[in-house]
């Protein structure tokens, strides 16, 4: 096969995926996240620990992103994102694309749920501009993030992370490599969201919103149970002492010495 066909092959393959050639409806998508993050809800002993949520800034959210290729292959998807406000409070949908090709041995096609977990606002304002493309790993440094209730962050490279990501395929999350794929603000979906007023828009985005702000709750502090206090000890109480019984005396002598 020519070299040269092997880019446009991969492309190809990528069109050709349902939903990725014409993104679905921004009611649709926000219906998809929705069930994402109620999927996370439901293995809390795998899946993004809630303190990282809490301290996050922003989360990207793309399901049934496309992974497909013969050798030459890419990966492709359509989300959304959710940002805190000046409040900390969980607030705007802005809707993005992901895309990103790679080279080496692979075949197939695979879907997987992507989420991505901002630690700062710096790669956020990028994306939400609208200026450009946010290329993962060269713009913003990306790790595969911790997974399960009690997890840690670990490595420096996790530390050093920008951006945390996941995979949910078959049921599971998981870290995931993405360096080199690139973020967009996808501008039609994001304009036909913004002219929908209808209540059904309106309930859906609460519904998001509602969960994500459930899942990203701090967790509870451990309840300290005082010890109980220490009582003094009892003394015992005093034997009491009893007077000796009188003796009995008749004409002037004791009974006992009538001998």
């Amino acid at each position: 096969m020519n070299r040269s066909a092997l880019p446009a092959l991969g492309l190809s393959v990528l069109l050709a995926a349902p939903g990725l050639a014409f993104p679905p409806a921004p009611a649709r998508t926000i219906q998809a996240a929705t069930d994402v993050l109620n999927d996370l809800a439901a293995s809390p002993d795998n899946c993004i620990p809630a303190s990282l949520l809490a301290d996050a800034q922003g989360i990207a959210i793309i399901p049934h992103t496309i992974k497909a290729g013969f050798v030459i292959g890419g990966r492709a998807g359509h989300g959304l994102i959710l940002t805190r406000d000046r409040d900390g409070a969980w607030s705007g949908v802005t809707f993005v694309d992901l895309g990103g090709a790679s080279v080496g041995f692979q075949a197939g096609v695979e879907s997987a749920d992507v989420v991505l977990v901002f630690r700062t606002r710096h790669s956020l304002d990028r994306i939400l501009s609208g200026k450009g493309k946010l290329t993962l790993g060269a713009d913003a440094a990306i790790a595969a993030g911790p997974i399960g209730r009690q997890a840690e962050a670990g490595t420096d490279a996790r530390l050093r992370a920008e951006i945390w990501s996941y995979s949910r395929s078959r049921g599971l999350f998981a870290g995931v490599a993405l360096d080199g794929a690139a973020i967009l603000y996808a501008r039609r979906a994001n304009a036909e969201y913004l002219g929908d007023q209808s209540p059904v828009m309106a309930q859906r985005t609460l519904h998001l919103l509602a969960r994500l702000t459930e899942l990203s709750a701090p967790p509870p502090a451990p309840m300290l149970v005082p010890p109980p206090p220490v009582q003094p000890p009892i003394a015992p109480a005093p034997i009491p002492v009893l007077p000796p019984a009188p003796v009995p005396v008749q004409q002037g002598r004791p009974l006992g010495n009538q001998g």
